[in-house]
């Protein structure tokens, strides 16, 4: 009978913790469909406020800038204040970053609204969420089901700030975009747990660095560098996808300029790779982990990325480009899902959310330096040098890989 009950009791823990889990997948798909929104009609409102293209890269840049110096400190809070507390303050962050936006009637005001972007870290929240509900079997499929999300903020973000804009004036997605990340607040408020973690994980607190020291504390941040295998990891999850990040940043001029496309084609160019996305990541990624190793699947995304590169060095038309999508797809996602799971897994439980923010940071730090690195490459070498250096930065890391021992706390899920 105690056992019929404790397992009665498992089972309403289950399904609370599958609720919560979707909740999260919720407040980071209506996060990432505001800022991809507003990502379109933003280039239109800068030049309306006299801003220029060097202007505007220096606008893009601020961004980057702040994300990448948000990312371990939003986790570290994660960590000392719990998921809901970091939820409520991302998307809250993102009220004010509307707001502002809402109101740039300037060029410093429009700088301005770029500040709240240094706690905008939906994904990295949901991440986190699901860090803590999840067995280490399962953790690697649950987060690449998150490429769903990321999916249709970029077909939904992107078609409906055009149309928005189109049919109401530049501010209408802006408007919309501060009344949804209102709702996403409250959502946080009322449906996320605090706090998130059993208490058997809670009792690691003590082995934690995110316990203890400020938010703010970079040497707090930089010891989970030390721990086993962690280093490793992160300097593979930022090469292997350094050289495509380039070619991303600079894609919009790459699409113009040697594909010829007009900006509707572009547009559906980007609806094709979010469809790539969430198939690829939401579906074949989670399946793949349920019957692969990690390191396995690791060296498999890196291979993966070398032939990437190939084909990219010898691409000449927009339809080749269409066909080397779908394993770029898979190598980035992988790559992006795999890494942060080991990463996870490597240090303590209370310290996921600041191992996750740094993991969030890579991305900024590509957006920061690549605008410059990537317009070097492109104007001296053209768009197949994005290609070599790919082939010859994983073809490296694929070896080492081979030749390493790096320790993983990994198990393959049955």
């Amino acid at each position: 009978m105690k056992s019929e009950t404790q397992g009665e009791s498992n089972h309403m823990g289950e399904l609370k913790r599958g609720r919560v889990i979707l909740v999260a997948y919720l407040i980071a798909t209506i996060e990432l469909t505001f800022l991809f929104m507003q990502l379109g009609v933003l280039p239109y409102l800068a030049k309306s406020l006299g801003l220029d293209s060097v202007g505007f890269g220096y606008l893009q840049t601020t961004f980057g800038v702040l994300q990448l110096v948000g990312g371990p400190i939003f986790g570290r809070f994660a960590d000392q204040f719990g998921t809901r507390a970091a939820l409520i303050l991302s998307c809250a962050s993102g009220s004010v970053f509307f707001l502002l936006l809402s109101i740039s009637t300037s060029v410093p005001i429009l700088f301005l609204s770029r500040l709240p972007a240094v706690f905008m870290h939906g994904l990295p929240g949901a991440q986190k969420v699901i860090t803590d509900l999840t067995a280490p079997s399962q953790r690697a499929d649950a987060l690449g089901k998150l490429g769903l999300c990321f999916g249709i903020g970029i077909i939904i973000g992107s078609a409906l700030g055009g149309i928005l804009s189109t049919k109401f004036g530049i501010f209408a997605p802006i408007y919309i975009g501060l009344v949804g990340s209102l709702v996403n607040t409250m959502i946080a408020m009322v449906w996320i747990p605090s706090p998130a973690k059993s208490k058997s994980e809670h009792g690691e607190a003590e082995h934690s660095t995110s316990q203890s020291g400020s938010v703010f504390s970079i040497r707090e941040i930089l010891h989970l560098m030390k721990f086993p295998g962690v280093m490793e990891i992160f300097l593979v999850k930022v090469f292997s996808g350094f050289p495509i990040g380039l070619f991303l940043i600079m894609f919009s001029i790459i699409s113009m300029d040697f594909f010829g496309l007009e900006a509707v084609e572009s547009g559906y160019l980007m609806s094709y790779f979010g469809v790539l996305q969430m198939v690829v990541q939401g579906l074949v990624v989670g399946k793949l982990s349920k019957h692969c190793t990690e390191r396995t699947l690791l060296r498999l995304g890196v291979l993966v990325f070398a032939g990437v590169g190939l084909g990219m060095a010898l691409m000449r038309t927009v339809w080749h480009y269409c066909i080397i999508a779908l394993p770029l797809m898979f190598a980035f996602t992988m790559l992006g899902t795999i890494t942060d799971s080991i990463l996870t897994k490597a240090v303590p439980s209370s310290d996921t959310g600041t191992m996750l923010g740094i993991c969030a940071s890579v991305q900024p730090l590509t957006r920061t330096v690549g605008p410059t690195i990537g317009g070097v490459l492109y104007k001296r070498f053209g768009v197949h040098s994005f290609g070599y250096l790919q082939l010859i930065v994983n073809i490296g890391l694929f070896v080492y890989l081979l030749k390493s021992k790096i320790p993983l706390r990994e198990q393959k899920a049955h």
